[in-house]
């Protein structure tokens, strides 16, 4: 298991309680109390690292090589029953956006989201995560597919952005990431987004407008990534935790903000520490959001949609 730099106190105890009871099995000793001592500051320091964790550390976690992506929530969720569906009818299959029809018991969801490698390989075999426009009108002609069969809409959002390069740009990034905000506000079924990891900037928007917009706890949503902020605003890297701060970028901070409009709550270590447990808060989340929306009609949906966009960002003074 990787660890990350706060968390080396958390590695140090868990080497000790190994070697502690390695010799208890090796030899005749009794190291029960000793080893029950250390599991107990074990899960002190747990609970004292991860209760008071800064925006940064937050971002490091979001970022976590174990960490679960979109296809590992989609095929705990639905297991056999997805079937995913390829490209956008003009240009090609973007492997970073993935997108197809899946069941959680017995009702049907239209699953899209952005997806991430897991090594080297397949980490360039999905571009990182970042969609090309080719993404962002393929989850358009999915979500499209959904609203004419009536199926409802979720939405993984993992991505550190758009790809910013030349080719995406000549291909129209901009009007493909403001066609799909467009359509989404106006989609006549059900929307549910989960942030799940990083989610920056229009590259999240362009899958991002939605009914119910949840969060994963040590995820995080901004406009900008902590690291180019910092690049930006003192020419180098260096302030990117304060730049973390000073972005609200937390789920709590997305919450208290309005942008988004419930957390969900990560097991002690995040989300990777116990996947079965995460996975599970994730399809409940996504059952008891679509339950709220089950009575409201294709127009009212759309009208509370808009209402919800319209009013955020609105000051009286």
């Amino acid at each position: 298991m990787e660890y990350l730099e706060f968390e080396l106190p958390i590695k140090e105890l868990e080497e000790q309680f190994q070697k502690a009871c390695a010799i208890g099995e090796e030899s005749d000793v009794d190291v029960t109390d000793t080893c029950k001592q250390i599991e107990k500051k074990l899960n002190e320091t747990k609970k004292e690292i991860y209760k008071n964790l800064t925006a940064w550390q937050r971002v490091q976690l979001s970022r976590h090589p174990s960490r679960p992506y979109t296809l590992d929530y989609i095929n705990a969720i639905c297991g056999d029953s997805f079937l995913e569906l390829h490209g956008d009818r003009t240009v090609k299959d973007d492997k970073a956006m993935i997108g197809g029809l899946g069941k959680i018991g017995d009702q049907s969801f239209m699953f899209i989201g952005q997806q991430k490698g897991f090594n080297t390989k397949t980490r360039q075999y999905r571009n990182f995560g970042m969609a090309n426009p080719e993404g962002y009108r393929k989850a358009l002609r999915l979500m499209k597919s959904a609203e004419k069969f009536g199926i409802p809409v979720v939405s993984f959002i993992d991505t550190p952005g758009a790809y910013p390069g030349l080719e995406a740009e000549e291909r129209g990034q901009g009007e493909a990431i403001a066609r799909n905000i467009l359509e989404m506000t106006r989609l006549k079924v059900p929307i549910i987004v989960i942030i799940i990891g990083e989610g920056a900037s229009g590259g999240a928007l362009g899958i991002g407008v939605g009914d119910k917009v949840l969060m994963l706890e040590n995820s995080w949503y901004s406009v900008i990534s902590p690291e180019n902020c910092s690049s930006i605003l003192w020419r180098s890297w260096e302030q990117k935790e304060i730049a973390a701060e000073a972005l609200k970028l937390t789920a709590k901070d997305s919450v208290k903000l309005k942008v988004v409009d419930e957390i969900v709550r990560e097991p002690l270590g995040g989300a990777h520490s116990n996947r079965e447990e995460t996975f599970k808060a994730v399809r409940d989340k996504i059952i008891s959001s679509l339950e709220e929306m089950k009575n409201l009609s294709p127009e009212e949906l759309v009208e509370k949609r808009m209402d919800k966009y319209a009013n955020m960002g609105v000051f009286k003074g």
